[in-house]
């Protein structure tokens, strides 16, 4: 941004719309809102004050700050990785890049689990949230399950680190244990699952390739890619899932609508019976849901 100008000229309004303008110009999906995201992490306020504060002139570390998250972000760098966190189901969620961004569609997942496990009634129910990530899967299930009980696990140690410390500050530290295990193999096996949850990596070779350089550059490879069809990973966790659920459980993946078809055949009679597939707010298939017989 032109800081040559007279400094009392850049209030905190005229920052917000010559960034806007810049990030759109360099192609941002959201300009404003991550000019307003940018800057409040900058001033360390949240995003609602600086409405109130559009004549404020802020200081020159402050705009140092802002300028370069700006510049960074102009490069293609995700927000929340700019700024550390990204809110997912009303809670707030450390992120870094060796994690995902979570995404609302994840949502869906949380919302299904709840649902299934307040019609099943269990009292204290054992759930495993496989490729963990950041944990939010982890961290909403011992949130909005009374008694719930959660196994984690995730191949990566940078991530599992990540998904601890949100542990931590949610306050169900005491009710995850984390596992560094590819799917359930190094989980223990004391006693059946309820429910397996996972967001698990569904992206076809193809797919990857249309992701948007954004995503490409920055987030994890691992957690997204598949393989050449885009089911190999939930192919293997099905397999394992039905060894480790005890009967009537269930196992809720997420998946791309690319795969939708695939991935219902893959859970078929006689081991499983197929729930009711949850719709998103785009009307795609989103999450599907099979029960152990």
């Amino acid at each position: 941004m032109p800081m040559s100008a007279a400094e009392e000229a850049w209030s905190i309004g005229r920052l917000l719309q010559w960034t806007t303008d810049y990030l759109r110009r360099h192609r941002a999906d959201s300009p404003r809102l991550d000019a307003e995201v940018l800057l409040a992490e900058s001033i360390g306020c949240k995003r609602i004050e600086l409405y109130t504060r559009f004549e404020e002139i802020p200081g020159e570390a402050v705009r140092q700050r802002f300028r370069e998250l700006v510049r960074q972000r102009a490069q293609g760098r995700p927000v929340a990785y700019l700024i550390g966190r990204r809110e997912f189901f009303s809670l707030d969620f450390a992120v870094t890049d060796a994690v995902l961004i979570p995404r609302p569609e994840t949502e869906f997942v949380v919302v299904a689990l709840r649902d299934l496990a307040k019609a099943d009634a269990r009292p204290s129910p054992l759930v495993a949230d496989v490729g963990t990530g950041s944990g939010v899967l982890a961290v909403c299930a011992a949130r909005y399950l009374p008694g719930c009980r959660v196994a984690a696990c995730d191949t990566s140690r940078e991530a599992l680190s990540v998904a601890a410390e949100n542990a931590r500050r949610h306050g169900v530290a005491d009710r995850i244990r984390f596992y560094e295990s590819d799917l359930l193999s190094g989980v223990p096996a004391d006693e059946p699952f309820d429910f397996v949850v996972s967001n698990p990596p569904y992206v076809s070779e193809a797919e990857y390739e249309r992701l948007p350089d954004e995503v490409r550059r920055h987030e994890p490879r691992a957690a997204l890619l598949a393989g050449p069809r885009g089911v190999e990973v939930i192919e293997r966790l099905a397999a394992e899932a039905i060894g480790r659920l005890r009967p009537g459980g269930w196992l809720l993946t997420e998946i791309s609508p690319m795969i939708h078809d695939a991935v219902r055949a893959l859970l078929a009679p006689p081991a499983w019976k197929l729930g009711e597939t949850v719709i998103d707010l785009a009307r795609l298939p989103r999450v599907v849901k099979a029960m152990k017989v």
